[in-house]
C-alpha cells in the first residue's frame, strides 16, 4: 500500500513537499516515482529514486526545482517541489517499480503499485 500526501493550494515560486508512505517489509528493494496527471491530460513522468537512493531522475520541466529522496528505515520517500509554476498543478501519484532492485525508470508500465495522488494547486 502506498499512501501520497502533502499536496495543497500555493501560490507560484512557493514550495511543497510531498510525502509517500509505504507499507510492506520490501520497500528498500525497489525503486519509486512520482508521476503526475494535470486536468485533461495523460500521466507523465516527473522524478524517480533507484532502491539505495543514489541515482536519481528527473523530467526536464522539473530539474533543478524539484527534488526525490528517500529514507529505507521508515518507508517514505518525498519530492521537495520548489519555485512552484501553475503548470505544476496535477494530481501527483507516487509509485513503486515492478522490479526488485530496478533502475530508475521514466515509464508507467515499469510502476505495478500505485498510491492514491494528492492534489498540487499552484496558483499564479
Amino acid at each position: 500500500q502506498l499512501q501520497a500526501s502533502g499536496g495543497g493550494l500555493v501560490q507560484a515560486g512557493g514550495s511543497l513537499r510531498l510525502s509517500c508512505a509505504v507499507s510492506g517489509r520490501t520497500f528498500s528493494s525497489y525503486g519509486m516515482g512520482w508521476f503526475r496527471q494535470a486536468p485533461g491530460e495523460e500521466r507523465e513522468f516527473v522524478a524517480a529514486i533507484s532502491w539505495t537512493g543514489g541515482s536519481t531522475d528527473y523530467a526536464d520541466s522539473v530539474k533543478g526545482r524539484f527534488t526525490i529522496s528517500r529514507v529505507n528505515a521508515i518507508n517514505t520517500v518525498w519530492l521537495q517541489m520548489n519555485s512552484l509554476k501553475p503548470e505544476d498543478t496535477a494530481v501527483y501519484y507516487c509509485g513503486k517499480r515492478s522490479t526488485i532492485r530496478g533502475t530508475t525508470s521514466r515509464f508507467e508500465n515499469n510502476y505495478d503499485s500505485w498510491g492514491r495522488g494528492t492534489l498540487v494547486t499552484v496558483s499564479s
